[in-house]
């Protein structure tokens, strides 16, 4: 890399870190711990890169971005935040920012864009009206008061995507599992839009008459209309909603048709072909498909998350409660099938029940319903230790084949058991789509790599080792899958 670095972070040890990663890389690097001097450097024409955190001493990375834009136009800026949430992403993405990275950052990722960035710069065609340095509104508007926080590498990349898309004139759909929160990342699209002046609505399988879609319309006329899992209306509730959208799309005033998002099930696709959602309606509904990840999948997310959900009920009135180290283990260790519904309605129990300020371990394992969850009694396991083994929440049938003769294989096998039980469970007397078999294998194979690559540090050869499987094997299944294995070190 050629070029010379700014570097904005009131921790020293990252400003050090940064600097000789960047120097050794052939970059000439000033770092401060101040945003004024950062600046005063930009204003004296120094910089080919700018690399700065959120919160300072002095003031917030993403507001001094403008006026680094009026000063430079074509200088980019990267910024890192610990405050890894949809708010963040989305202020990064309409400041104007080269990337956004949330802490803690792996190190070759940050040099990999950092690299991008001296090497093609910011081209910006145009600036925005009225460029004098000052955030614009979106930038100005209040954190919303929704759990949407995560640094797991799913939810950032939800989080980019959500900026991408927020202003685009392009229908969202929202898939994922009940209690993921799929509602919520629904209303930051218009909390967060340009859209926000006016009015949201919400449609559901109860309000499906003519008369319901066409008040939800003008309420939502120039701002959003969300329609809650689409493939549960009828089909003549369907074909009225597909005549309603027509007429907003050709009518004269078509510029302010609501924005339309619509929420649905992991498996919009499976909808789709059993003929439970209209072709024609799926198709208008689904410019761009967001998949919003289950809490199983971010485990490192769950204890933030907690103590996020926590002081919500605190603000919201309830007492004001802390997790103790066991607690968050146990917190931690729990499979909870219900997401982030299930997390927020044990943390609001807590709150309620918990005898002193600090949540015990006993106290969450019994909010926890007494399922068999283990987990050490000192402090949460750090990131490279070994994941604790989820259980599942309700009592599975005794496994008496003697594959299953370890412990371990047997918790293991009851907790992937009841996983695979509560998933017919939710289809009821019907049977899952079609595919079943393929679709497990694949839902499975991914996450598994994705956390042996990570409990190796990306190293293949050990990932290998680790799976018991040819390397050139796992190989192919990492292109098969698209899954990008970065050798690295964490940042903290």
């Amino acid at each position: 890399m050629d070029g010379t670095v700014l570097i904005a972070d009131d921790d020293r040890t990252i400003r050090t870190v940064l600097t000789q990663a960047l120097t050794r890389a052939g970059c000439r690097v000033h770092a401060t711990g101040s945003l004024a001097q950062l600046v005063r450097w930009v204003e004296e024409g120094r910089g080919d890169l700018v690399i700065t955190d959120v919160m300072m001493p002095d003031g917030n990375g993403i507001d001094t971005i403008p006026a680094v834009r009026k000063l430079r136009p074509d200088l980019p800026v990267i910024v890192i935040s610990a405050q890894n949430t949809i708010v963040t992403a989305i202020r990064a993405t309409e400041a104007d920012a080269f990337d956004y990275l949330p802490k803690p950052f792996d190190l070759p990722e940050l040099m990999a864009r950092s690299g991008q960035a001296l090497s093609r710069r910011v081209r910006r065609a145009d600036l925005r009206p009225g460029g004098d340095g000052a955030p614009d509104a979106a930038a100005q508007s209040p954190d919303p008061t929704m759990p949407l926080i995560g640094h797991a590498p799913s939810m950032q990349g939800l989080f980019r995507l959500v900026a991408r898309v927020l202003n685009a004139d392009l229908a969202v759909m929202i898939a994922g599992e009940p209690g993921v929160g799929k509602t919520m990342v629904a209303r930051s699209f218009h909390d967060l839009s340009d859209r926000r002046e006016a009015g949201m609505a919400t449609l559901t399988s109860a309000d499906t008459g003519e008369d319901a879609i066409q008040r939800a319309g003008q309420v939502a006329w120039g701002g959003t209309l969300l329609i809650e899992d689409p493939a549960s209306f009828d089909p003549g509730a369907q074909a009225r909603l597909i005549g309603f959208v027509e007429s907003w799309e050709t009518g004269t005033d078509r510029a302010h048709a609501p924005r339309l998002l619509s929420t649905t099930g992991p498996e919009p696709q499976a909808d789709l072909a059993m003929g439970r959602l209209r072709a024609d309606l799926y198709y208008r509904l689904a410019g761009v498909t967001l998949n919003v990840p289950p809490l199983r999948s971010r485990i490192d997310d769950i204890p933030p998350l907690a103590a996020h959900l926590l002081a919500r009920a605190a603000a919201q009135g309830l007492p004001r409660r802390e997790l103790s180290d066991e607690a968050t283990a146990l917190i931690r260790a729990h499979p909870f099938p219900g997401n982030v519904r299930e997390l927020e309605n044990l943390m609001r129990r807590l709150a309620l029940t918990a005898a002193g300020p600090e949540i015990t371990g006993a106290e969450a394992q019994a909010a926890l319903g007494g399922a068999q969850v283990s987990a050490p009694s000192s402090v949460t396991p750090a990131p490279s230790a070994p994941r604790p083994e989820p259980v599942a929440l309700k009592p599975v049938r005794a496994m008496a084949d003697p594959a299953f003769g370890d412990p371990a294989d047997m918790r293991l096998a009851r907790s992937v058991e009841g996983h695979l039980q509560r998933y017919f469970d939710l289809h009821g007397d019907q049977l899952p789509p079609a595919g079943l078999y393929d679709r497990i294998i694949r839902e499975v194979e991914r996450p598994l790599l994705q956390i042996a690559l990570d409990a190796t540090g990306g190293n293949q050869l050990r990932c290998a080792d680790l799976l018991g499987i040819n390397r050139n094997t796992l190989r192919k299944k990492l292109t098969e899958l698209n899954i990008e294995v970065t050798r690295r070190r964490k940042l903290m």
